[in-house]
């Protein structure tokens, strides 16, 4: 079973809500979630947030989002692998195949 993870935190200091803010005339997080989708190399693909907002956008694209971020975990501080550590162990995925997704990345290709 292959896994994406895109960790998509809502509390950005220097572009407020910059993972869905406009680029292209779609928020940046389509981008990623689009290709991910298009690759049909995973069978699920997952966002971790602590946005309600951002949760429901997701949702909207066919992404899964099966629990918000808790925020110990959501700060400016927290690198990406708490994160996903925190995804895996959530999601029971021990003997399975996952690979990291940045939300900010538009140019990202399918292929």
């Amino acid at each position: 079973m292959f896994t994406a993870i895109i960790p998509a935190r809502s509390g950005s200091k220097r572009i407020k809500n910059k993972n869905i803010k406009k680029f292209l005339g779609r928020p940046i997080i389509y981008y990623s979630i689009r290709a991910a989708i298009k690759s049909k190399l995973f069978n699920r693909i997952i966002v971790s947030t602590d946005s309600n907002r951002i949760k429901k956008y997701v949702l909207s694209l066919g992404a899964e989002c099966p629990f918000l971020r808790p925020k110990t975990i959501s700060g400016d501080n927290v690198g990406t692998a708490p994160v996903l550590d925190h995804a895996i162990n959530y999601l029971k995925l021990k003997d399975e195949f996952f690979c990291c997704i940045y939300p900010t990345a538009p140019l990202i290709n399918y292929n």
